[in-house]
Formats: structure tokens, C-alpha cells, sequence
């Protein structure tokens, strides 16, 4: 199996050490390059062609958003994963309408980014869960779920299901949510997806920012 290829961005000497330290010993992944700055993170980006890259937000130059918005335009394949301390909920808006494909905490678990890392790479959209929960508010009620219009009509179940999944909640934790068994919530994504037309998680979100599913009750 072809491994995935990624770029490191980071100022920090230091935790680029770290992060290829971490994904070294990673079989399915491969570290082709690292750039300390926005304008070094393009070029290598442009030259190379990753599969993801990994990218932090406060960086000399061109910042990690302005980098972010660039490489959509300049490299439409490579698959944008945010590695930042930054936890402000307007950051991650922006970021999400730019199309970025992952975010996750510098704090978090080193677990998680491996995690997604091969979330994103698949296409899919993998977002911290501390985020996650910043977005969407810790509760929520299914029976307060808005029953928003597409080409077809989702039910209330249907539409808390696919709302927590566009924020990064797994099947698990989304059972635990909603008090409904595994196999349903799986029975109400699948359906809900179908309804909509959906294949994949990053047309979920970008349908989810449309629509407001990821702003506070």
C-alpha cells in the first residue's frame, strides 16, 4: 500500500523534531519535506505535491490561514491539516470555508494527529473533539434539531446524527450523545447521506457550514 506523503510545517524547531520523531516510525506515512515559514510551505508544497500537509497557523511571513487559502488555489490535491494551539472558534470557521480537511490541538494526544492523518489522506474531515465540542455546544438536544431542507427531507434524528458527525464525533461518542445503540446511529448516517446525496464527510461539513449546523443553539 502506497504510503501517505506529507510536508511539516512549522516555525518551531523543536516540535517539527518532535513531529517527525512521531511519524517516523509510522509505516503508512512518509515525511517528504518541512518548511518553517507560509512561503516555504507553498514552494515545497508546489514542488512536491503531498498528499497532506501538515500546517500550523502562526508562522513568519504568510500566515498559516493566508497558506491554507493559497494551497486550495495553487495545490487542489494536497489535503490541508491544521496543527495549532489556537482554539478560537472564528479561526476554525475560516478554515472550514476555506476547505481545510482537518484541525487538531497541539495539546491534544500525539495519537490524534496520527489519527488524522489518515482520516484526512482518505478524504475524509477529521476535527479535534475539544473543538468539536466548542463548536456545537457540549449538549444537545435531538428533539430541538432543526429539520433544515435539501433535495430531501431529513428527520430530527437524522439530522442530530449528521450534525455531531460534521463536527468529528465518532459513532461511539455519538451513540453516548444521543442514548441510541451503535448499529442505529450508523443506520441514521447512512440513510441521512444517501438522502443527500453525500459520499464523503467533506461534503458533510461543507453542507453543515452552509447551513449553520456548527454555530450555537
Amino acid at each position: 500500500m502506497a504510503r501517505t506523503r506529507i510536508i511539516l510545517a512549522d516555525d518551531h524547531p523543536l516540535i517539527l523534531a518532535g513531529l517527525k520523531a512521531l511519524l517516523q516510525d509510522d509505516p503508512t506515512v512518509e515525511v517528504i519535506g518541512h518548511a518553517s515559514d507560509g512561503q516555504s510551505a507553498l514552494r515545497l508544497a508546489a514542488e512536491l505535491n503531498p498528499d497532506v500537509i501538515v500546517l500550523d497557523l502562526s508562522m513568519p511571513g504568510i500566515n498559516g490561514v493566508r497558506v491554507a487559502q493559497l494551497l486550495r488555489a495553487q495545490c487542489p490535491t494536497c489535503h490541508v491539516l491544521i496543527l495549532s494551539v489556537h482554539e478560537d472558534r472564528a479561526y476554525l470557521r475560516r478554515l472550514l470555508e476555506l476547505g481545510v480537511s482537518g484541525y487538531v490541538l497541539k495539546r491534544s494526544a500525539p495519537e490524534q494527529l496520527i489519527t488524522a492523518i489518515r482520516a484526512v489522506a482518505a478524504g475524509g474531515v477529521y476535527l479535534d473533539p475539544e473543538i468539536a465540542g466548542m463548536v456545537i455546544g457540549r449538549e444537545l438536544n435531538p428533539k430541538s434539531a432543526r429539520i433544515l431542507g435539501h433535495a430531501a427531507e431529513l428527520s430530527s434524528r437524522e439530522t442530530a446524527v449528521l450534525r455531531l458527525a460534521a463536527a468529528g464525533y465518532s459513532n461511539k461518542e455519538l451513540s453516548s450523545r444521543l442514548q441510541i445503540g451503535v448499529k442505529t446511529i450508523e443506520t441514521y448516517k447512512t440513510r441521512a447521506m444517501e438522502k443527500l446525496g453525500f459520499e464523503t464527510r467533506a461534503e458533510l461539513v461543507r453542507y453543515a457550514m452552509a447551513k449553520g449546523w456548527l454555530d450555537e443553539l
